[in-house]
């Protein structure tokens, strides 16, 4: 026999049956079809953190594969660590809630107002609301030194939990199963919910259901938190590129808040505590002193709206039609705004300060510029001789109304936090990238616009700012808007006639500071309806001196916050009248 015979290779029977001259003929034999591997970027790409589920239930063999996704994640030393806790007992699940939301609010206090505001805005419901939970934790009671590969990395156990985690995340997308991890718990708070032995340590809870939302990008980057670096930022080669690493963002809170509201308490002959209500109590105070005792249990919204041509810059999340929509249902008591104030007893006054070329809305108050709008960054908002003439006009309405009792503020406008925020730079000194919030549903993307044009027209106008205390006017000819014209005339007006006004939002506060501007007497009548989720507002109240009565991180306008708060303040009054009085 020749020592160059072949004899057939021994093929075993179990295990791997390549051979070497097959792996190295073929090294990429091992991948899948392209249309595998298509649908699992696929997979991978449209992985989101579900936030809001339906209550239909899973089915058994559904939850299963999902567990049993888990379940096949690289683990070190084939340590298995997990363990799958599922959860379906509503009290449980309630008492996990009230954990989180307590957790949450603690995190926040941490944080800037703005990042605070949007953390709180994250929905967290679906503890109760998905029909399954399923905590994942993380089994250490084996000593670190008996697993293999731990003794050098003893948080490797740790690490293959949050693979099992990325597998069942995987596994539920791909099924159309949502699933959202929450990790806003105390560890230890959520151990003794699930009465965990000692070394046993929660991952997190999964909340799994259909979803009843599909987000079409990750939650924080549609919600402007963050947005997804790009790829060559995060990879290095062969060390660390010190001066091309930036650590992740921070948004720890460094300057304590400051409370810059006094007034003083005349309800000494009350039946009650001084103080007894609050915020609310100063601001009774404040609004009995201004009608001397006759204060009508009443009052009115005054909305207005106008378009602004920055909207076609890529500012906003919604159409610039919206505006005039909006100002239609109000005219006939349906949009929010209306609606809240005929809820707080108020009447409405309408105002179109041109929210469309053409006509003006039926109904309402025709405040239309009568020279063209500019977009801010190449033209100025509107002309000088508009702005007085939406001013004149606004003293006429706030007059009038005034006779009702309190006015409130109340605008729309698709593309006005852009024009708000700008204003909100000159007034307070605010940079527009501290100054630029998210407004009404934008991403990432439109608050990188927003700011861009922010920072051009401030370049525009120039050393124009810097004189807006002596001509406030002129900047509103600079910045806009008609909306924001005709509301500061309404201030001047409601003021002049002995009325207080409910600031609403961003826009609807910064009227108040143009007024006050043209008239420092104006501020004793201003009440601050509300603190909105704009970044700005915060310091646009602190420059007014003015505590809000409500911080509910509204984003409605229409002067929502501001009917609300007039609620809160005519309920006051009628505490302050009604009550029974001491015989000292």
């Amino acid at each position: 026999m020749s020592a160059h015979s072949s004899w057939p290779r021994p093929t075993p029977l179990v295990g791997d049956a390549s051979s070497a001259r097959e792996r190295s003929a073929d090294p990429s034999g091992w991948a899948f079809e392209p249309e595998v591997i298509a649908g699992l970027d696929e997979v991978i790409g449209g992985r989101r953190d579900i936030r809001r589920f339906r209550p239909d239930a899973v089915p058994q063999p559904l939850l299963t594969e999902v567990l049993t996704a888990g379940h096949q994640a690289p683990s070190v030393g084939h340590s298995q660590p997990w363990r799958f806790i599922v959860v379906r007992d509503p009290a449980i699940r309630d008492r996990a809630a009230h954990l989180a939301d307590r957790a949450r609010l603690d995190q926040a206090a941490l944080l800037t107002d703005d990042r605070a505001a949007r953390m709180l805005d994250l929905k967290l419901e679906g503890l109760r609301e998905a029909p399954v939970g399923v905590v994942v934790v993380c089994d250490r009671r084996t000593p670190a030194s008996g697993v293999l590969g731990r003794a050098t990395f003893p948080d490797a156990d740790l690490w293959s939990c949050a693979c099992a985690i990325e597998n069942m995340w995987l596994a539920a997308r791909a099924r159309g199963l949502g699933m959202g991890w929450v990790t806003l718990f105390d560890p230890a708070e959520l151990a003794d919910l699930l009465e965990l032995p000692d070394d046993v340590v929660p991952m997190g809870w999964m909340c799994l259901g259909w979803p009843d939302e599909r987000p079409p990008a990750p939650g924080l980057e549609r919600a402007a938190w963050s947005k997804r670096m790009p790829l060559d930022d995060v990879v290095m080669h062969d060390r660390w590129a010190h001066e091309d690493a930036a650590p992740p963002a921070s948004h720890l809170d460094r300057l304590p808040q400051q409370s810059l509201v006094s007034a003083t308490d005349d309800a000494d002959g009350l039946l009650a505590p001084p103080e007894s209500l609050g915020v609310l109590d100063r601001v009774v105070s404040r609004v009995e002193a201004l009608g001397r005792g006759r204060m009508p249990l009443g009052g009115t919204l005054v909305l207005a709206g106008a378009s602004h041509p920055v909207a076609a810059l890529g500012v906003s999340a919604y159409p610039e039609r919206v505006t005039r929509d909006v100002l239609e249902a109000a005219v006939s008591g349906m949009a929010a705004g209306a609606v809240s104030a005929r809820s707080a007893g108020l009447d409405i006054v309408v105002v179109d300060a041109g929210a469309t070329a053409g006509s003006p809305v039926a109904g309402a108050v025709d405040a239309h510029p009568h020279h063209p709008v500019g977009d801010l960054v190449d033209a100025d908002a509107l002309s000088r001789s508009d702005v007085d003439r939406l001013v004149l006009l606004g003293v006429e309405i706030g007059e009038k109304a005034a006779a009702t009792g309190l006015i409130a503020l109340g605008e729309v406008g698709i593309g006005n936090t852009t024009v708000a925020a700008a204003l909100a730079c000159v007034v307070t000194g605010l940079s527009p990238r501290d100054a630029v919030g998210v407004g009404a549903g934008a991403d990432t993307d439109i608050v990188e616009r927003k700011r861009a044009a922010v920072e051009q027209c401030l370049a525009r106008v120039g050393s124009r700012a810097h004189a807006w205390r002596e001509d406030p006017a002129d900047l509103l000819a600079a910045l806009g808007g008609a909306e924001i014209a005709v509301l500061t005339g309404v201030v001047l007006g409601a003021a002049g006639a002995g009325a207080p006004v409910v600031l609403d939002g961003l826009a609807g506060s910064l009227p108040g500071v143009l007024a006050v501007a043209l008239d420092p007497g104006v501020q004793a009548h201003l009440i601050a309806g509300q603190q909105s989720r704009e970044r700005a507002h915060g310091e646009v109240l602190r420059l007014l001196g003015l505590e809000p009565l409500l911080a509910l991180r509204l984003r409605s306008g229409e002067g929502v916050g501001a009917t609300l708060a007039a609620s809160l303040i005519l309920q006051g009054l009628r505490i302050r009248r009604e009550v029974a009085r001491t015989s000292l």
